[in-house]
C-alpha cells in the first residue's frame, strides 16, 4: 500500500470513520508477514488481524475476542485490485476482481510507478543496487561508484544528489544532450565528480546477487562497453497510476490528479486525492504521508457537511 493510503488508514481511524482500502496484489512484506504469522507490529492504537487472510483490519481500542478483533472504528485493507473506478454517481462504485465497494466519499491513494528500461538484468537487481529514487536508496551506497539513466531534470537532480555519497556519477543519456533546464546542465557540468555517456543506452546490468556494473552500447556506433558501478538508479520519468480515472475527473496532460491548491479535493464532489498520483513534483514518503492525512481530514469534514456520519 502507498504510503497516503497507509496514513489515510490511520487518519480515518483517529475521527472514527470506517475506511477500506483496497490494496493491489503485490504486497508488503512486514504485512505479508503479519498475514503468516499471525504477528504484527504496534501502529495507532494496535494492528491486528481479523477474518478471512486477504483483510487486515486497523483498529484504535481493539482486543482479540475468540480470535476476532473486536474494532471501535476500522479500517479494512482489501489485499485485491481495483478493476474499475465509477465516479458517475453516489456512492461511489470501486469494482474488484471478487467484490463490489460503495463510499460516500472516496481517496484516491493510487501512487504513481517509475518508468524502467524494461531488462530482465534490470528487474533482477531491483533493491539490490538498482533503483528508481536516489533521496531513497544513495545513501546506502556511501562510498561507491555510481550510474543514473536519464537526461532530464529529475536524472541531473538525482546525480546532482549523488555526488554527495558517490565517488563518481556516470550520467548514462541516448542523445548527445540534455532535456533538463539550462541551469541543471550547468551545474553538473560544474561538479568534478559528474561525468557524461552520450549517445548510450544500458544493455544490461551486470552482477549476480548485487549491482558491479553496466553495459552500455553507444546507439550511433553499436559499440559497447562496461562501466563498474556499484548502483543504478533509473530516472526516466514516472507514470501516475490513474489510467482508471481518464474521463471522470480532471487530470493533468501526463495523468497526475489535479487538486485545488494547497488542498485535496478533485473536480468531483466527495472525491480526494493524495501522494504521488496528485504530485509531479515532490514525490517523497514524507510528502505523500503528508497529503495522505490531509486528503482523510478533508474527506471527513466534507462527510460531515453534507450530514453523513
Amino acid at each position: 500500500m502507498t504510503i497516503d493510503g497507509t496514513t489515510v488508514a490511520m487518519t480515518t481511524l483517529e475521527v472514527d470513520l470506517t475506511t477500506i482500502t483496497t490494496e493491489e496484489s503485490r504486497r508488503d512484506d512486514n504485512v505479508q508477514d503479519a498475514l503468516e504469522t499471525g504477528e504484527s507490529p504496534t501502529a495507532t492504537g494496535e494492528f491486528t488481524l481479523r477474518g478471512p487472510t486477504n483483510t487486515i483490519e486497523f483498529g484504535l481500542d481493539a482486543q482479540l475476542v475468540d480470535g476476532v478483533a473486536v474494532v471501535v472504528g476500522s479500517t479494512r485493507i482489501l489485499f485485491d485490485d481495483a478493476t474499475r473506478i465509477d465516479l458517475s454517481q453516489r456512492p461511489f462504485r470501486v469494482e474488484t476482481d471478487e467484490q463490489q465497494l460503495e463510499a460516500d466519499a472516496l481517496i484516491l491513494a493510487t501512487g504513481a510507478s517509475a518508468r524502467w528500461l524494461g531488462i530482465e538484468s534490470e528487474t533482477r537487481l531491483q533493491n539490490k543496487g538498482v533503483s528508481a529514487c536516489a533521496t531513497c536508496d544513495g545513501a546506502l551506497y556511501r562510498g561507491k561508484p555510481m550510474a543514473v539513466v536519464g537526461g532530464g531534470d529529475t536524472a541531473i537532480e538525482e546525480a546532482l544528489f549523488l555526488t554527495r555519497f558517490a565517488t563518481e556519477v556516470a550520467v548514462i543519456h541516448r542523445r548527445d544532450e540534455l532535456r533538463a533546464s539550462k541551469i541543471m546542465q550547468e551545474r553538473a557540468r560544474k561538479n568534478e565528480k559528474i561525468r557524461f555517456v552520450w549517445d548510450s543506452v544500458v544493455d544490461e546490468v551486470l552482477g549476480d546477487d548485487f549491482v558491479t556494473g553496466v553495459r552500455v552500447r553507444n546507439v550511433k556506433t553499436d559499440e559497447t562497453s562496461e562501466i563498474p558501478v556499484e548502483a543504478l538508479f533509473i530516472a526516466i520519468g514516472h507514470v501516475p497510476n490513474t489510467e482508471l480515472l481518464r474521463g471522470q475527473l480532471d487530470l493533468d496532460d501526463v495523468g497526475y490528479i489535479k487538486v485545488e491548491p494547497g488542498g485535496t479535493r478533485t473536480s468531483v464532489e466527495g472525491v480526494f486525492a493524495s501522494g504521488d498520483a496528485m504530485d509531479p513534483v515532490y514525490r517523497q514518503a514524507v510528502t505523500a504521508a503528508g497529503t495522505g492525512c490531509m486528503a482523510a481530514i478533508d474527506a471527513e469534514r466534507w462527510l460531515a457537511a453534507q450530514g453523513i456520519e
